[in-house]
């Protein structure tokens, strides 16, 4: 097989990775193919959209109780607002890996209740193996960090609220 055609097939099968990903309901998917000795490929494919489901149910289905408790009434006006429909919403601007950190054990660039100015990095998204940083696009508070360290996140995706 030449190295042409090989690349060729290992397109197709990371085609039909995807629409099997698709297909299926699933969030990620990794497979390992061995041609021989030092020659090899590794894949990941990964979607984001059913994880952004999981996050968003059960903050409404906790609407109900908490709105009973009445030190969590804060809580309770926030639950069913969309954060990407926030004015302070700031959103991904690319598909990739979020970093809430420079590196394992570094402080956070990012923790509630803190000031920030604009161009201040709030965080990093890898995406093809480029750390990315993004920058505060105005001065405030940050209100609510939307996304974990370490998770996937799409395009156009709230990342933090600053007001």
């Amino acid at each position: 097989m030449s190295e042409n055609s090989k690349h060729e097939g290992d397109v197709s099968f990371i085609r039909a990775l995807a629409e099997l990903l698709q297909e299926n309901d699933l969030t990620e998917l990794e497979v390992s193919r061995d041609y021989g000795e030092n020659d090899g490929l590794n894949v990941r494919v990964s979607r984001q959209k059913q994880v952004v489901h999981q996050v968003a149910a059960p903050v409404a289905a906790a609407a109900a109780p908490v709105a009973t408790a009445p030190a969590a009434a804060p809580t309770a006006v926030e639950a069913p607002e969309d954060p990407s429909s926030h004015p302070g919403a700031v959103t991904s601007p690319m598909v990739g890996t979020v970093y809430l950190q420079a590196e394992p054990g570094a402080p956070a660039f990012s923790i509630v209740g803190n000031q920030v100015s604009e161009g201040d990095t709030l965080l990093i998204i890898e995406a093809m193996k480029t750390m990315n940083q993004i920058p505060a696009p105005k001065s405030g508070t940050i209100k609510r960090i939307l996304v974990e360290d370490g998770s996937p996140v799409e395009y156009g995706a709230p990342l933090v609220i600053i007001e």
